[in-house]
């Protein structure tokens, strides 16, 4: 009978790969004791002396009892993720089998890891900071190019290093004002006030477009929300499973069939965008439809983009109007569709072009039923969307927890401006200056805590 490791050792497996029945399972391991703990189940022996970044064949044994077939990958500390032995054992992707490796590793000294734990212990040994620890969950969850591409420049570092940047910047005049502070019987000043004003400016012009990109990043995320409106059999559900090439909504030429909201995603070139179809837009006595209408008026309040889609033959300019006036007075871009192009005449469709282009309102015909037209409306999607808030090239803050640090760095950069304009001195100066440093070390994790730190490793999945 092999001996155990002592079971104080830190050392953690868990599955990475989804829980279920799948052609392979692989098994992490990440400790002291990594490749101690895998050498009493595993055929080959002197695991120590592989070299690192190599594969093993072999076999899993309990006792005598045979498990199964594997091949065993082996990363030396530093050389890994988490900056420790780590072992990851690919196996076959049995529930039995992967539960009883699991198990074995158990016995043999290994703790299982609780969720985000690899990616916590790669934090803590500094293989990256907090911010890419965070972009490492953003890419797994990632589900369009829009959101790939923004984990990826978080992950590798292009987001920390701006971040970093800042706040080396105010570092300078924040130890100058604390050493005025151990000279304060004599009244010197080492802070030029004039260059700390001018500095904290440059600042807060970085972090304004980075706290505005906030809205376009969480849209990446979570799909750009995306509302239909319109009367009744304007063809909003047609619209949709148009879209969505499926029937995903009950389509009939009863008015007010639609009664609650329905939502469904799809990605268009690389941007993912969640549709949301509503009950159509009139007065009623029914009280269930009311409900459903005025649900509506709330998704078009907090819609990224309001799609209003008419019956181009039967609406009247002066309901066009109606419809013109309430979409502005919600603020919210909006594209105009009208729909039954098919149906509409050569002389209709030409004064409903010029009315529309005369009102500088954007707008596009379809047949949803015969979907036509469709491709130039999600050219114009994209378009709307990179014109407004999605420009490119630049850095976007996908994080809440990232928003949250930023606009309370700017709350405290804009107390040292009140400060410097209001003669403070250097004490209070101080305090607002290392709010500051501290929201911005929040981000990156050069300033934090336990409760944060559990907080954001806890919504990982187990085994990253």
């Amino acid at each position: 009978m092999k001996t155990n490791i002592t079971s104080g050792a830190d050392t953690i497996c868990a599955l990475s790969t989804p829980p279920g029945i799948g052609a392979l399972g692989v098994i992490r391991i990440s400790g002291e004791h990594t490749f101690d703990i895998l050498g009493m189940i595993f055929s080959k022996k002197n695991i120590t002396s592989y070299p690192t970044h190599t594969l093993h064949v072999g076999q899993i044994f309990d006792n005598d009892i045979l498990i199964d077939e594997v091949v065993v990958s082996i990363f030396k500390k530093p050389h890994s993720f988490t900056k420790e032995d780590v072992a990851e054992i690919s196996c076959h992707g049995s529930v039995y089998v992967i539960n009883k490796i699991i198990k074995l590793l158990l016995k043999q000294g290994a703790r299982y890891a609780a969720a985000g734990e690899f990616t916590q212990r790669a934090f803590i040994n500094g293989r990256f900071d907090l911010a890419q620890a965070e972009a490492v969950a953003d890419l797994i969850a990632s589900d369009s190019e829009a959101s790939h591409m923004a984990a990826m420049y978080q992950m590798r570092g292009g987001f920390s290093n701006e971040i970093k940047q800042l706040r080396e910047k105010l570092l300078n005049f924040a130890s100058l004002i604390e050493l005025e502070l151990d000279f304060a019987e004599e009244d010197v000043e080492f802070a030029n006030r004039a260059e700390l004003k001018q500095l904290v400016h440059d600042i807060i012009h970085i972090i304004e477009p980075l706290i505005s990109s906030f809205d376009m990043g969480n849209a990446m995320k979570n799909g750009v929300p995306v509302v239909i409106a319109g009367k009744p059999n304007a063809g909003k559900s047609t619209l949709l499973n148009t879209l969505l090439h499926e029937d995903k909504a009950i389509v009939s030429d009863i008015p007010g069939t639609t009664r609650d909201v329905i939502e469904d995603e799809i990605a268009i070139e690389g941007i993912k965008f969640r549709f949301i179809d509503t009950a159509g837009l009139r007065h009623t006595n029914d009280n269930l439809e009311a409900m459903g209408i005025a649900r509506t008026r709330q998704k078009m309040k907090e819609a990224s983009l309001i799609l209003y889609i008419f019956d181009s033959v039967h609406t009247t300019i002066t309901q066009l109007m109606q419809a013109i006036d309430e979409l502005k007075s919600l603020a919210n871009p909006y594209l105009l569709i009208g729909n039954k192009e098919d149906e509409l005449g050569e002389n209709e469709r030409n004064y409903l072009d010029e009315y529309l282009k005369n009102n500088n309102t954007l707008y596009t015909f379809v047949s949803a039923k015969n979907k036509t037209g469709i491709e130039n409306l999600k050219k114009l999607l994209l378009e709307i969307i990179r014109n407004d808030t999605f420009k490119t090239g630049n850095t976007i803050v996908t994080n809440l927890r990232h928003y949250e640090s930023l606009v309370k760095t700017k709350e405290a950069l804009n107390g040292v401006i009140n400060g410097l304009e209001n003669g403070m001195t250097g004490d209070f100066l101080a305090l607002d200056i290392r709010m500051s440093l501290i929201h911005l070390g929040n981000i990156t994790g050069e300033v934090t805590n336990d409760e944060i730190l559990g907080n954001i490793f806890s919504k990982f999945c187990i085994g990253k």
